[in-house]
């Protein structure tokens, strides 16, 4: 900013930012997707053992001036997370020694469950953009100011803005959650004014959305961003502040150095740090992720099948992980149509062995398979409005993760054209869909097939995970099950 006296004090110092996003309860070392020229290759990454390891080498380096933050979905993910409700994940956290996190899947079982998971951590959740539904109130704390490296550094905490808006009702119950621009000019200037050197945000927005808010807001100095598994090997950016974004599942920390001069940032060096095996784990963490890990140590020894190709969420169009999960749900339902959700977490599980804990971690929540009958109509309307959800030009307008995955259908797409006019044909195997014509369709949850959609709708007596573990256990289905495509025109 370039008005001095919105600036408060004009503190000088050195400070290491330090940041995990998007781990979705990965405690372990797991395969990870890494591109390459040829291809993708699945290195054995993460863990939150070597994860204590890199921080605390970071603070011997730069003793007194580290500070270290969680953008959120942390508490869902996987196994571990989702049997024990984030709660296994709680004594691994409170080892590493955040200062804060903010939050979207974390709130998978209610607003209330994770302020009861907050009280257990030794750090603050903060979402300045979540409000009750009915009140003038926020329920978790905005913001804090953190004194470290000879600085008062302010920080901003922003949840996802989709809580109240895609995800499953629980999630927000009684709140709305807001785009988080207004919340963060007001409380900037509120810290500015309360003497902080330097504003900080932690969120969950997601990185274009990050953008926006930095265009929005004058004065930020860092946004330590989340949602969106970018791995940003440089800090963008935009109107003065830093936006750094460290990918997910744990695989990689963001380190930001910097040395700020009269409340300004002077000097800055960003590393993208590889979280592999040359970290060596941290001792007392890792015995605490085996307690967490226990109940989870006989699925991972339980092989259910193999896969000839690797399975991964890694693309926005397709996904060789979903074709797997539509194929097992059809299978289980008798249908040709099957549609789940453009989820973006989960490691990818390389060529070889399926173990059941795999299964646990590709659709952690283990949802009953569900039938509905719908229109082709509807089918094109809900397609529109995940290509709007997925590609919109307006960042808030962005509420999906990756682009709907489907089986059955092949659908001619120009993601370019404006909002509802990007679909321009869908076929089924007999030709185009007929707009009357209804088609019974499997699906897993509700962002699968929103629930307004639809007559008959209902759920089976199997669950998403022995579906796939049927699907699995017959040798004679494809190694490759995709029969679904988003074709691109």
């Amino acid at each position: 900013m370039d008005d001095q006296k919105t600036r408060g004090t004009v503190g000088s110092g050195r400070l290491t930012l330090l940041q995990i996003n998007d781990t979705h309860g990965y405690l372990e070392p797991h395969p990870e997707l890494v591109w390459a020229y040829d291809g993708a290759t699945f290195p054995t990454m993460g863990g939150f053992a070597r994860i204590k390891t890199l921080f605390d080498t970071a603070r011997a380096e730069a003793p007194g001036g580290v500070l270290a933050f969680d953008s959120g979905d942390t508490f869902h993910g996987t196994h571990a997370a989702v049997s024990s409700k984030g709660q296994a994940l709680v004594p691994v956290l409170n080892t590493l020694g955040l200062s804060a996190m903010t939050a979207h899947w974390d709130f998978a079982w209610g607003p209330d469950h994770l302020a009861q998971l907050a009280g257990h951590l030794n750090y603050p959740v903060l979402a300045a953009n979540c409000w009750h539904k009915d009140k003038d109130s926020h329920p978790f704390q905005c913001t804090l100011i953190c004194e470290a490296g000879g600085l008062r550094v302010g920080v901003i905490g922003l949840a996802a803005t989709i809580l109240d808006k895609t995800m499953p009702p629980n999630f927000a119950a009684g709140m709305r959650f807001t785009d988080g621009i207004e919340e963060t000019r007001a409380e900037a200037a509120r810290l500015r004014a309360e003497g902080a050197d330097l504003i900080v945000v932690l969120s969950h927005l997601g990185y274009p959305q990050d953008l926006c808010l930095a265009e929005s807001v004058t004065g930020l100095d860092v946004i330590i961003s989340g949602h969106t598994h970018n791995r940003l090997d440089a800090p963008t950016k935009a109107n003065g502040a830093l936006i750094i974004q460290s990918g997910c599942h744990g695989s990689f920390v963001g380190r930001l150095d910097i040395e700020v001069q009269h409340g300004r940032i002077a000097k800055f060096q960003h590393r993208l740090i590889p979280v592999d095996a040359t970290i060596a784990p941290h001792p007392g963490t890792k015995t605490l992720v085996d307690t967490a890990m226990q109940a989870s140590r006989v699925l991972q020894q339980t092989v259910v099948g193999h896969t000839a190709i690797a399975l991964h969420r890694a693309t926005s169009l397709t996904s060789p992980m979903d074709d797997l999960l539509l194929a097992a749900i059809a299978d289980a339902a008798g249908t040709i149509i099957a549609f789940s959700n453009g989820w973006r977490y989960g490691a990818p599980i390389p060529p070889g062995p399926v173990t059941l804990h795999d299964l646990w971690n590709i659709i952690p929540t283990n949802p009953p398979v569900s039938v509905v009958e719908i229109s082709g109509a509807k089918i094109w309307d809900m397609i529109e409005q995940n290509l709007e959800n997925t590609f919109s030009a307006d960042p808030f307008g962005q509420r999906g993760g990756y682009a709907k995955r489907f089986r059955g259908l092949t659908v001619n797409a120009k993601l370019e054209n404006p909002k509802g006019r990007r679909v321009e044909a869908i076929f089924d195997a007999q030709g185009r869909i007929s707009a009357d014509q209804m088609y019974a369709v499997a699906y897993v949850t509700a962002q699968g097939v929103p629930e307004h959609m639809g007559r008959n709708r209902r759920d089976l007596a199997i669950m998403a995970i022995d579906a796939l573990r049927r699907w699995l256990a017959d040798p004679s289905h494809d190694a490759q099950p995709g029969r679904g495509q988003l074709r691109i025109t």
